[in-house]
């Protein structure tokens, strides 16, 4: 399903207009979710799978690190197609600055197609290490679920769903600055495939790597866990706070939306079995205690 959505979102700028309202939408409401399930699902079970609130906190921290610098590197979480922000660049001037609009644009409206070029590359590279990170917390993720021992365990269901419905929204960057620069259909289908499959590519990573660390495997699935929230609070911040700052005349709608995807995000807790939030508590002997008093005493 992962693949399949990624694909979609490197064709929906042929098949579907991107305006500039639904794409502002979307990403308010896709932010809203992974940030929802960062804070409801992955660092909680972190905390529970490891039994440390200090440990999944350092390992939280470290994938907003991780990403960030990331972000800085290679400048890839941008979403919007060239069309549509080259439009908005003569039409979007009416109570902000018309520049506000390169926030989410793969490229400036008065980039040359050698640039779009050194763009796409950077940006496609970069979106696939962020995918495959976005694969090791799906496969934690599962893992984690199939250790609560529960037919139908939907811990997992949450990052499945923010990881589909943001695979979209990188997918078009990619196709559409390809397009930009003068690529045929047949190479923005063979890269958007490639793209497709590297988030299944990372569970599968990480599936295999746990298995060799079956003594371990609470803690490296905590760690992951933690690692995956930071990630997700990276993404979702660096999507919605731009959103506040450049697009006050659709603050209410962006902010309903906002909310709907973190209420989204809490309502599947309802659907995950009642002990998945207890599970490193009783389990992981001394380190438990430190979930239970809130911090370890080492400080």
């Amino acid at each position: 399903v992962i693949v399949g959505s990624s694909l979609l979102g490197g064709w929906l700028p042929s098949l579907v207009r991107l305006t500039h309202t639904r794409m502002e939408t979307l990403i308010s409401f896709v932010g809203g979710l992974m940030l929802g399930i960062g804070v409801f699902h992955l660092l909680p079970h972190a905390v529970a799978e490891m039994g440390s609130i200090d440990r999944a906190v350092w390992w939280m921290m470290a994938g907003v690190i991780t990403l960030f610098f990331l972000l800085r590197t290679f400048h890839f979480h941008q979403h919007g197609t060239v069309e549509l922000e080259e439009e908005e660049g003569h039409t979007h001037d009416h109570d902000h600055d018309c520049d506000h609009h390169h926030a989410h644009a793969p490229v400036h409206s008065h980039t040359h197609a050698h640039s779009h070029h050194l763009s796409w590359v950077g940006i496609a590279f970069g979106l696939a290490l962020h995918t495959l990170i976005d694969g090791l917390a799906l496969g934690a993720s599962i893992v984690a679920e199939q250790h609560h021992e529960v037919f139908l365990s939907l811990f997992g269901l949450g990052t499945f769903l923010a990881i589909a419905l943001h695979k979209p929204l990188d997918a078009v960057s990619i196709t559409s600055l390809m397009a930009a620069s003068g690529w045929s259909a047949g190479w923005r289908n063979a890269v958007n495939i490639g793209f497709s499959l590297m988030c299944p590519l990372g569970a599968l990573l990480f599936f295999l790597g746990v298995q060799q660390f079956s003594e371990n495997q609470h803690i490296i699935i905590g760690c992951a866990l933690a690692f995956s929230a930071g990630v997700f609070l990276c993404i979702s911040l660096g999507d919605l706070l731009p959103e506040m700052e450049f697009h006050s005349h659709n603050r209410f709608r962006l902010s309903f939306v906002l909310l709907l995807g973190i209420a989204l995000a809490y309502g599947i807790g309802f659907l995950e079995p009642e002990h998945a939030h207890e599970h490193g508590g009783h389990s992981h002997g001394p380190e438990a205690t430190e979930t239970e008093h809130g911090h370890s005493h080492s400080h």
